[in-house]
């Protein structure tokens, strides 16, 4: 199963574009900070992490804005040529 949840603060946000089958596109990068256990101990976790939200999806996440905290959900793919993660925003709660 391919499936991601993380609280994220929105870093940083394109202009919307549109999919060759005409559907809105939103290229964001995502900020999450957080600490969690492993092999009992604490461990502080910090990355950035590239994301899309395509369809309603990319309207709901640029009404956030930047800067806004949110839980956001979806699945990880491949960038197009192959090189890095792309996280592919489907549902969003504030």
């Amino acid at each position: 199963m391919n499936q991601l949840v993380l609280q994220a603060q929105v870093l940083e946000m394109a202009p919307i574009r549109y999919t060759p089958a005409g559907l809105p596109a939103l290229d964001l990068m995502l900020m999450h900070e957080s600490q969690v256990e492993e092999a009992g101990s604490l461990r502080k976790v910090a990355l950035e992490l590239k994301a899309v939200a395509i369809g309603d999806m990319a309207k709901q996440v640029q009404a956030l804005g930047l800067g806004s905290q949110a839980f956001f959900k979806g699945f990880l793919s491949a960038q197009r040529q192959g090189r890095g993660t792309v996280f592919h925003i489907t549902r969003l709660k504030t």
